[in-house]
Order: structure tokens, then sequence, then C-alpha cells
């Protein structure tokens, strides 16, 4: 059992666009992952800063870090997708150039999605500023598999605690959107029939910056309701039903 544990690889997503000022601490937080087995995929997506020799000077001293750039800044969905094609891993797993894992992340994680057979999984996560500083509470993950309606109603899966087993679901891609393309990737898994079993335990940490998206809720109101009308196809009343649920969650997780 430890040993087919042991030779399962990670393929960690990462998408760069101009990421120097957070980078180093992104990769030391894989490189001190108690688990071995893992490869990161970092895309470029046209950074004008040093993000590209950032990593390669990881890469001269560690074959595991494998870079591609893209011609053309094409979103972070594009680099996402990118990534994944390249993967050669059983499980993707996602880690933005901003936020850090603790470093029994991939242990404990890779450990419970053999424990529970799962195909798609997700874990609890804090919340850190700019300068590495812990703030708020821990965001909790539920205590129940989320399945496609739950994930409507609110913003459960958060990218950097998000892993998908390959060999149940194939490999699944982002919706080149300008936005939201993970929570796209999520809903689309959990269509399919898979559910998220969540593990409680906070493995990971998101860098809340000032002005991002995910700062200002307010303003994604109507972005959500054309992004369920458009992509989920849902009709107007459903629509209004989930966009209601996920306002009011969101707020309450942000603010």
């Amino acid at each position: 059992m430890k040993e087919d544990f042991i030779n399962i690889k990670v393929s960690i997503i990462t998408p760069l666009y101009n990421s120097s000022k957070f980078l180093d601490e992104t990769i030391e937080s894989v490189l001190n992952q108690t688990y071995e087995n893992w490869e990161m995929i970092l895309v470029d997506d046209g950074s004008k800063d040093n993000s590209v020799d950032i990593v390669k000077a990881y890469q001269k001293n560690d074959d595991r870090f494998r870079l591609y750039i893209l011609e053309k800044n094409s979103g972070s969905g594009v680099a996402r997708n990118k990534a994944i094609k390249e993967s050669t891993g059983q499980i993707i797993a996602f880690l933005d150039s901003d936020d850090i894992w603790v470093n029994t992340k991939l242990e404990k994680h890779v450990a419970f999605m053999i424990k529970t057979d799962a195909a798609f999984s997700h874990t609890s996560y804090g919340y850190m500023d700019e300068d590495g500083n812990k703030i708020k509470d821990t965001y909790h993950v539920s205590n129940k598999p989320v399945d496609y309606k739950k994930l409507l109603k609110r913003t459960e899966i958060s990218c950097l605690t998000a892993m998908y087993d390959v060999t149940k679901t194939g490999k699944q891609y982002m919706p080149e959107l300008m936005r939201k393309q993970d929570y796209g990737l999520w809903l689309s898994i959990l269509k399919m029939g898979f559910v998220s079993i969540p593990l409680q335990e906070e493995l990971a940490f998101y860098r809340q910056r000032k002005n991002s998206a995910t700062s200002n809720k307010f303003k994604l109101i109507l972005k959500h309701f054309a992004f369920l009308r458009i992509t989920q196809k849902l009709g107007i009343l459903q629509t209004v039903y989930y966009t209601m649920h996920w306002g009011i969650r969101g707020m309450i997780k942000y603010y």
C-alpha cells in the first residue's frame, strides 16, 4: 500500500504572469513537501518581469520543474490548460503563483484520496496578506461530499486545494474564459456525476491581495449570473436562485 502511494505522481499546475514578487515563496512551499513524487508545470503567460528567470534557476537544480512559455498573453485558463495537456501525473493539482501549501499538503491529500477512493477532492485553507501574515479565520470546508447542485450554491472548492485523479475522470480542462475558469472546471467534473470529497484540514494558504477580483464580491454578482446562464445554460429562475445563494455565501466567506 505504501509503495503504491509513493508511486502516484502529482502534476502541479501553475500559471505565471508577472509573478516574481511571490513566486519564490510558492515554489519553496512545493520543494518543502514531504511527498516528493511530483512535477511542477509552470506556464508563463507573457510576463514582463523576471518570473521566467526565477523558474529557470530552480530548473538547474531540480528537473521536476517544467517550464513552458506562451507566445502571447492568453489568460490563466489557457496557461493552465497547456500545463494540464503537458502533465504526466496521475493526479492533477493546482497552485497559483502567489499562494502556498503547508509542507504536508500532498502527503496528506494523496493519502486521503486513496483512502476515500476519491476522483476529486479539496481541503480547508487559510488566508494571508501580501506580506505573508495570516489573516481572518480558516475557511473550513463542509464535512459532506460536494455535488454539482451544492457547488452552484457556494464557492466551496478553492483552486489551491483542488486535486483530481486522471485515471478516474480523464484529463479535464478549464473553459478558456478570462475569469472563473477554475469554477467552470469543477462544475464540469461534478456534472459528469462525480463528487468532490472534502478534507477538512487546513493545508494551504490563499494570498488575498489588494483590489483583487475576489476582494470585491459585489461587482461580481452580475458577472456570475451571466456565467451561469452562458456556461451552465440554466433558466432565468434557476440562475437567480443559484446566484443569490452564491452571492450571500461569498460575502460571508470574504467579509
